[in-house]
């Protein structure tokens, strides 16, 4: 049986207000809604089907400006509709609010999601937009020179070292007859913070969660600058390094591989929404979690980003000045290197989740967090904390790890270390006791949890 999905919408009876699935299918990828069918797909009829055939191209065509096809249907002797909606190339409003159809779920769109939206159907994106009031005075000359510098490296572009800063950004794309672009501010601009107040980047370092909160900075600048500082403000202040010896070479290295690091940074940088809120870079005991706002085109999944796939960049200008200059690939394989530079490090893939209207993307210290669990509970814990994260999740593998170092706590105790609710708590306690991984000991004030080991490997 074919299931409701992002293309498919059931309905028993048809309401008016079904006019913004239709106006979200339309915004999206288009899509068909059958009426007369219940939640399970099953055609359960509709009596008043041959008026509803005469009256909904009308009123369909009347509020949405729309002329889907429309089909009468026998299933069993009973009657529905089959409404086809072909995606619009333009946008389609409904009483002034724009939908979009996402997986299974009809949204309106609002804020920054919906200028994005009409940029998109514009053929525009936000950073080919012309900045009206900026001026070749807001772009910083340092920076054109580390740009021409660096291409030369990069080898991706002709000699461009004779060529003037205007010359330069034409020869770019990011100046246009009409004036500087958002593109060249964000990557050029000697104070692009008057344009755009969100574009810095907030650090915090955090203990093991994040009630924890220890120091913070924030980094400022163009997209260039604020690649550096962030970079120098990890190295000397929010990261340790390890020393370890290669015979009588004393080596230090970051806790994190700087090439992970710079690819997270780089890509949240050139792919992020602009008009959102900052890139919120998070340093714990015991992992480093980037968030930036934007969230990943219809035709990405999380999922298909550990796979092959192609560039859908939010920001082509942007993504296109950071390629020529050496610093992406223009193949989507941005997800790739950062797992490829976790592995050489011995530390496990990367963990992407998007929430908060963006993605996070976040390194886990596996050799210090299975020092710290198996000095109390032995060598095997921190395999089991990663079994964790694969079978149920991030959450409650970090659920997991504070039992190992706190087997006193309570669910409340854990929720407030999580800054989650005792409730949520109880129900990863409650997943985790089913698959044997621990076990509560005692009463509720005064017991403790085993944490029980596993024969596999």
């Amino acid at each position: 049986m074919t299931k409701e999905s992002q293309n498919i919408e059931w309905k028993q009876i048809w309401r008016d207000d079904y006019l913004k699935w239709i106006c979200g299918f339309a915004n999206a990828q288009g899509g068909r809604i059958f009426i007369g069918k219940d939640d399970r797909g099953k055609t359960v009829g509709l009596p008043n089907a041959r008026k509803l055939l005469e009256d909904l191209p009308n009123k369909i065509r009347d509020q949405l400006g729309l002329m889907p096809h429309i089909n009468l249907l026998q299933e069993d002797g009973k009657a529905c509709l089959e409404i086809i909606v072909d995606p619009s190339n333009v946008p389609i409003s409904l009483h002034g609010s724009y939908y979009w159809r996402s997986g299974s779920v009809k949204q309106e769109l609002k804020g920054h999601a919906l200028t994005e939206f009409l940029l998109k159907k514009m053929g525009m994106t936000w950073d080919r937009v012309v900045a009206e009031k900026a001026t070749l005075d807001d772009i910083d000359d340092a920076t054109i020179e580390l740009f021409k510098k660096e291409a030369v490296t990069a080898g991706r572009l002709p000699d461009i070292s004779d060529l003037s800063t205007k010359e330069l950004l034409r020869k770019l794309h990011l100046l246009t007859a009409d004036g500087l672009t958002n593109a060249a501010l964000v990557l050029f601009g000697k104070d692009p913070g008057e344009f755009y107040p969100n574009l810095f980047v907030k650090i915090g370092r955090f203990g093991l969660d994040m009630v924890d909160m220890r120091f913070q900075e924030v980094c400022e600048g163009n997209l260039f600058q604020l690649l550096r500082d962030v970079m120098e403000q990890l190295e000397k202040k929010f990261l340790i390094k390890p020393v370890r010896f290669e015979g009588l070479r004393r080596i230090e290295e970051l806790e994190y591989p700087v090439p992970a690091l710079r690819e997270m940074l780089l890509n949240a940088l050139a792919h992020r929404n602009y008009m959102g809120s900052m890139t919120q870079l998070r340093v714990m005991d015991d992992r480093l979690s980037l968030w930036n706002a934007g969230t990943l085109p219809p035709e990405l999944s999380v999922e298909k980003l550990f796979q092959t796939h192609r560039s859908i960049p939010r920001n082509p200008l942007i993504a296109e000045v950071c390629y020529r200059i050496g610093y992406i690939d223009s193949w989507g394989r941005g997800i790739e290197k950062i797992t490829d530079a976790c592995r050489a490090a011995g530390l496990p893939e990367p963990i992407i989740e998007e929430n908060s209207g963006g993605v996070a993307v976040e390194l886990l210290k596996v050799p210090a967090s299975e020092k710290g669990v198996s000095e109390r509970t032995g060598d095997g814990f921190g395999k089991i904390s990663e079994r964790i994260r694969k079978d149920f999740g991030s959450e409650p593998a970090k659920a997991f790890e504070i039992i190992c170092q706190h087997p006193e706590y309570t669910a409340e105790q854990i929720a407030e270390k999580l800054d989650k609710t005792p409730r949520t708590i109880e129900n990863y306690m409650a997943k985790l006791k089913k698959a044997g991984f621990i076990e509560r000991r005692g009463p509720k004030l005064g017991g403790h949890w085993d944490v029980i080991e596993s024969d596999e490997g």
